[in-house]
């Protein structure tokens, strides 16, 4: 443990309950803006984990808009002082992302079917057209000893064709939720997206959750959707920490997790 971490601050380090990894894109468009190394991406991620993240997640593009091959590999030695915390390295596998994954490791690997041009994910897998070409990708990601996560759609039927695949883990696109949410279409959305973890759960998935998730909404996920096992953040996170600072928001988006674990009254 980093005796710079107070014991409580992290969500999930100890046992069950939801992980945050925070995901660090967005730090590294802005210090791309200028020739300049500010915002440091490592900085801000070594701020993060003091304050409680359960990991790190980079998303690196071939055009490196953002995150730049650098930046994975200074991460990485970060990451190798913070043993309790994990690295998941998300990105479409038939791009720039395996080179990476090969050289450093990460915990986790979450594949992500965007294209090149898009400027995020947006939808998950077709496993019925794409897992004749991801099985040999999860079969070498398996033999590197790296989490597989497929990044998915809340469609309950797919959940066994990822498993079938060789898939640990889905990672549920949750932007659907994070539109509909405060509106009458919220409940709905919910219901379709705890019917997919079930499935997911049923055939021995692991579960994981991002997109769009932020402070007002995360809770309402977290209480709809059980045994979701990370969330991973970035774009809200980042701007919350334009008001906040990057610790306290770190802080502030574990207290939604606790609160929404906590056993009712």
């Amino acid at each position: 443990m980093n005796p710079l971490v107070a014991p409580e601050a992290g969500s999930a380090r100890h046992g069950a309950g939801t992980s945050l990894s925070v995901n660090v894109n967005r730090v590294a468009l802005l210090r791309n803006t200028r020739p300049l190394d500010i915002p440091n991406v490592v900085h801000i991620a070594t701020l993060a984990l003091e304050a409680g993240a359960d990991g790190i997640t980079v998303h690196p593009r071939p055009d490196e808009r953002h995150i730049r091959a650098a930046d994975v590999r200074e991460l990485h030695a970060l990451l190798q002082r913070w043993p309790q915390a994990e690295y998941n390295i998300e990105g479409n596998p038939f791009h720039n992302l395996m080179p990476l994954v090969h050289e450093w490791r990460p915990q986790q690997c979450t594949l992500v079917p965007d294209s090149a041009e898009q400027s995020t994910s947006d939808h998950g897998w077709d496993l019925r057209a794409d897992g004749a070409r991801l099985r040999p990708v999860i079969d070498e990601l398996r033999s590197l000893g790296v989490r597989i996560s497929l990044f998915m759609d809340p469609v309950p039927e797919a959940m066994a064709l990822a498993r079938e695949l060789g898939a640990d883990r889905v990672e549920l696109y949750t932007e659907s939720y994070a539109r509909a949410h405060g509106t009458p279409a919220q409940d709905e959305r919910l219901a379709a997206y705890a019917r997919a973890a079930e499935a997911a759960r049923a055939v021995g998935l692991g579960l994981n959750a991002g997109h769009d998730l932020n402070r007002a909404n995360l809770g309402d996920f977290l209480r709809a959707v059980p045994g979701v096992q990370e969330v991973s953040i970035g774009h809200a996170l980042v701007g919350d920490a334009l008001e906040f600072g990057i610790a306290e928001t770190v802080r502030l988006y574990q207290r939604c997790i606790r609160l929404a674990q906590a056993p009712a009254a």
